[in-house]
């Protein structure tokens, strides 16, 4: 089995017990609610004892347990950019926002990026009178960029302030 095919075995087990990610995530108790359906749907890798929580909720082999807890293709079968509405808005998102994203964050903790790695991320219902809004927060680790063969005059990275 691969995992696209795990991926798709998974979401035939969702909707054959009409279960909602919400249902899914609270049995299988851990992490967030976006690394959970992330990973079930095959671009994050599941802790050991979380793959063997969902695989028994969902009633997967021990093979496809341990394929959960493998460290994933991340991104693969992707288009970019992609073609499904909501998944565009959020590419474009970046595209309209991003240089100032970064002109700001670059301003405030200097030359570096914000992690994807050591990040947090939410995804919250917020009720509004004129329609409800999505609201998503993200928090990632300031990585400031090494320079490499830095002397005594020359500071270590790019954090502000170094």
């Amino acid at each position: 089995m691969t995992r696209e095919q795990l991926t798709e075995h998974i979401l035939d087990i969702k909707r054959e017990r009409r279960l909602s990610w919400r249902q899914i995530v609270e049995a299988i108790d851990g992490l967030s609610d976006v690394l959970i359906v992330g990973a079930l749907l095959g671009q994050m890798r599941l802790p050991e004892a979380l793959a063997a929580k969902a695989a028994a909720f969902l009633g997967l082999t021990k093979a496809e347990e341990l394929m959960l807890a493998e460290v994933p293709m991340r991104g693969q079968n992707s288009p970019m950019p992609p073609t499904d509405p909501l998944l565009y808005r959020f590419y474009e998102l970046v595209m309209v926002n991003g240089p100032a994203w970064k002109e700001l964050i670059q301003e405030e903790f200097g030359d570096g990026i914000m992690s994807a790695i050591d990040f947090d991320m939410a995804i919250e219902r917020q009720p509004d009178p004129k329609g409800d809004r999505v609201k998503i927060t993200m928090s990632g680790k300031f990585l400031p960029f090494k320079y490499y063969g830095a002397g005594p005059n020359v500071p270590p990275n790019g954090a502000k302030g170094a």
